[in-house]
């Protein structure tokens, strides 16, 4: 008798691209489940403190409430501010927080790659530039409008040294970090020093630039911010001045609505970018998940 046949089940394994497909459908699905949660998250909270302030559970003059909130900024759009435009306050912010950003991030990394690449100069200037950062920074503020006046010059520099501490110090630890054998086989290969860092250690040491600039523009904006709060002749630092004085609870958190959706519009600026730049690194399969 003939040997009865047997079937051998056959296992398809899925390609590749299913496989990337699948993970690319979790990825975005999670995503979509992380933003509605969040604004459900925030809904939640803006309307158990509306309902909260209207019941006088909290005292809504201290509190005020979301719907006075967003009257505010509805009339500072409409009519603007008593110093003009919101738009234009918007813009002198953002301006001078820019720039002290610039400023400060080029200080922080030419200094902070420089100290990280030559130990002599951080042997010297180390224990200088650890009293500098123990120094309460926002107290300057009000030296530089005696130095500089009520000009954007005061918030430029009180945004600068908030945003210069931790972009060196970020810098220095990633030319530190450098992997030696990199720089060990530039130099076999001829690299002179000057070529070893900025075609190595800088480089490297981007990634943790980057970090730093996450927070440093946060840091600049609480620079000019602080800094038009003292004195200033426009910003929306003055506007939240203005609304303190005039017991303008709603106004004083417009103005930091406001100031959350720029810093929220940078950060996801620089998150762009940073996805752009840095397209040769591996992504996190925690999206997949």
């Amino acid at each position: 008798m003939p040997p009865e046949s047997v079937t051998v089940p056959v296992v398809v394994e899925r390609s590749a691209g299913d496989r990337g497909a699948a993970r690319a459908r979790a990825a975005r699905n999670r995503r979509i489940l992380v933003l509605l949660t969040r604004v459900l998250l925030l809904a939640v909270l803006l309307a158990a403190w509306e309902a909260l302030s209207r019941a006088k559970a909290i005292d809504p003059f201290n509190f005020s409430m979301p719907s006075e909130i967003w009257d505010q900024i509805w009339q500072w759009i409409a009519h603007g501010t008593p110093q003009g435009s919101l738009g234009e306050q918007v813009w002198v912010t953002l301006q001078e927080a820019l720039i002290g950003w610039g400023i400060g991030v080029a200080c922080g990394v030419v200094l902070g790659i420089a100290l990280g690449r030559v130990p002599f100069l951080a042997d010297v200037l180390g224990p200088f530039i650890k009293v500098l950062n123990a120094l309460p920074r926002i107290v300057l503020a009000p030296i530089f409008l005696i130095w500089f006046g009520l000009g954007p010059a005061s918030k430029v520099a009180s945004a600068v040294v908030l945003v210069f501490f931790p972009v060196f110090f970020n810098a220095f630890q990633g030319a530190r970090e450098v992997d030696r054998n990199l720089v060990a086989n530039a130099r076999i290969l001829g690299a002179s020093h000057r070529r070893v860092t900025l075609q190595v250690v800088v480089p490297s040491a981007t990634s943790w630039i980057f970090t730093s600039l996450h927070v440093s523009f946060g840091f600049a904006l609480i620079g000019a911010i602080v800094g038009e709060y003292i004195g200033a002749s426009q910003g929306i630092g003055l506007l939240v001045s203005g609304s303190q004085g005039t017991f303008n609870t709603a106004g004083v958190y417009a103005a930091m609505v406001i100031l959350a959706v720029v810093a929220l519009l940078a950060e996801a600026l620089l998150t762009f970018a940073e996805k752009r730049l840095f397209r040769w690194k591996p992504q996190s399969r925690d999206g997949g998940r």
